[in-house]
């Protein structure tokens, strides 16, 4: 089967068709996956992250454990739902690692250069205090920026966050606070207009389905 899809252009066949051929040898159906798919998995681990190169790098490790783990997809659910758990199972690992490591701190000087470098990065919302919220989160300590997503972006619970994360729930109330308190220090300086906010304007969390809260590929 090795190229079954290499002269196909057209998009026509299913993910699980190409996960399938994929599991059987197809290195273009793999690549086919990898194009369908690379954008949104790396969007998350930007948001996640706030840095490109580490968002690339660690996009590219989750389609490695995807590589490894494509003959095991069954098709019971969405491959893009399925490739999420894998992303998100991925990015767990990875910020436990952050969160075992003192967070760093930024001098109004490096913070100032963290925006800076933000503004230049993949920035498409039409709405400018979203935009700004964006920058200012890429400001963030790491351990800080991954609680404060999984909290008031993603909407988990604090006993959530600290199971994925394996940290105490009093350290993610803590590091929240701190988020919080940042970003409208950050905010506050670029827009006096949030001053008042008592609410970081994040959009309304999105919800998972029953089936993810178990945070398991199966």
């Amino acid at each position: 089967m090795k190229g079954a899809f290499a002269e196909d252009s057209g998009g026509a066949h299913t993910d699980l068709q190409l996960a399938r051929a994929s599991a059987a040898g197809d290195g273009s159906a793999f690549q086919e996956l990898y194009r369908r798919h690379h954008r949104r998995v790396y969007c998350l681990c930007l948001r996640m992250l706030g840095s490109a190169t580490d968002a690339e790098d660690l996009t590219q490790e989750i389609f490695l454990q995807l590589y490894r783990k494509i003959a095991t997809f069954k098709g019971t659910a969405a491959f893009s739902t399925w490739l999420h758990r894998i992303a998100k199972n991925t990015l767990f690992m990875h910020l436990r690692k952050i969160h075992r490591r003192p967070q760093e701190e930024f001098t109004e000087e490096e913070e100032m250069e963290r925006t800076s470098a933000a503004a230049r990065s993949h920035v498409t919302r039409a709405d400018i205090n979203l935009i700004d919220l964006e920058r200012a989160v890429c400001c963030l300590a790491p351990g800080y920026r991954a609680v404060f997503v999984l909290h008031d972006a993603e909407g988990y619970e604090h006993h959530e966050i600290a199971q994925m994360l394996g940290i105490a729930v009093g350290t993610v109330k803590s590091q929240l606070h701190k988020a919080r308190s940042k970003l409208r220090h950050l905010l506050v300086r670029k827009r006096p207009l949030f001053a008042g906010r008592l609410t970081i304007p994040f959009p309304s969390p999105r919800r998972r389905a029953a089936d993810d809260d178990r945070h398991s590929v199966r």
